[in-house]
């Protein structure tokens, strides 16, 4: 095996941080170089590196901005279709890892090392990746507002806690979507609560896992819920039925979202960015992923 062709990219501030003590002992174990981030834009730039050295697996360790950060690196360095990426979760919320059937940091370790690999989608939002999903509406909004402290004292439950603070205050957003859906061209306009695209993750019924292998990304757009009551869903886990009143669900490969003029806050896999227009597109199978044995690959 090429020396340094097996990469593990590190986050030792996610999460608790207790992961920085033993996961680079772990990796090195395996044949992992491990790289440290040392300050925020750290992983991007050694995910670049990463695809510069053509490497051909590269392990992130951290949560889904981590993970997120890499992949930004990797495709900036032309080198996102060629290699083996794995996911070891260690941040808050870990919505990648949990949907791809990673248990653990030691589970994710095991993964990364022999675990199966399938082709998986990667969404494309004004030319940038992402893996997990990209807001508009009252949660970009309530991630912007939820501060390190109550992420380290709730969890993901501090951005519910956070929700149903700016649910007092949030305007809501006027919106025209365009989308080529499976079902053909489909156009939504008014106002919206709040707007989710999910690649790896679906919004609707359960929630959970979303099919990343069809060329699709799952579309919620929740036109008249009061927000009380979406955090009200969130906190029950099932988030949206299919049958809630005011939310339209769409399955599509192209949107596009027009603020109007006005500049919408967006959270792709928890990066922020404000666009007055954002175009949002799927590169299919495009990325080779490491995945636990719970992983579905078509899931109900």
């Amino acid at each position: 095996m090429q020396i340094g062709s097996r990469r593990c990219i590190l986050n030792p501030a996610s999460g608790d941080g207790e992961h920085a003590d033993y996961v680079p002992r772990l990796m090195a174990a395996r044949g992992f170089k491990v790289y440290e981030t040392e300050s925020e834009g750290d992983a991007v730039e050694l995910g670049r590196e990463a695809g510069k050295a053509e490497a051909s697996e590269v392990a992130v360790c951290g949560g889904d901005g981590t993970v997120n950060e890499v992949v930004r690196g990797l495709n900036d360095a032309g080198h996102l279709d060629s290699v083996t990426l794995s996911v070891i979760p260690a941040g808050t919320a870990n919505l990648l890892a949990g949907n791809v059937g990673i248990r653990d940091i030691e589970h994710g370790v095991e993964v990364a090392d022999t675990g199966d690999t399938r082709p998986v989608d990667v969404g494309v939002a004004d030319n940038e990746p992402f893996l997990v999903s990209c807001i508009a509406g009252l949660p970009a909004d309530a991630s912007v507002s939820t501060p390190s402290d109550l992420k380290e004292r709730f969890g993901t439950l501090s951005f519910l806690l956070t929700g149903a603070q700016e649910a007092l205050r949030f305007d809501g957003l006027d919106i025209t979507i365009a989308a080529v859906g499976e079902d053909g061209p489909f156009t939504w306009s008014g106002e919206a609560t709040c707007l989710l695209v999910g690649n790896a993750r679906k919004f609707v019924a359960e929630g959970g896992q979303a099919n990343m292998e069809d060329g699709l990304l799952d579309v919620a757009i929740v036109e008249q819920m009061p927000a009380g009551n979406l955090v009200a869903e969130a906190i029950g886990q099932r988030l949206l039925a299919l049958d809630t009143d005011g939310v339209t669900h769409v399955r599509a490969d192209e949107i596009t979202v027009d603020g109007h003029g006005a500049k919408l806050t967006f959270s792709r896999d928890g990066e922020l960015s404000t666009h007055e227009t954002l175009s949002l597109s799927v590169r299919e199978t495009a990325l080779t992923l490491r995945v636990g044995p719970g992983y579905e690959p078509n899931p109900k």
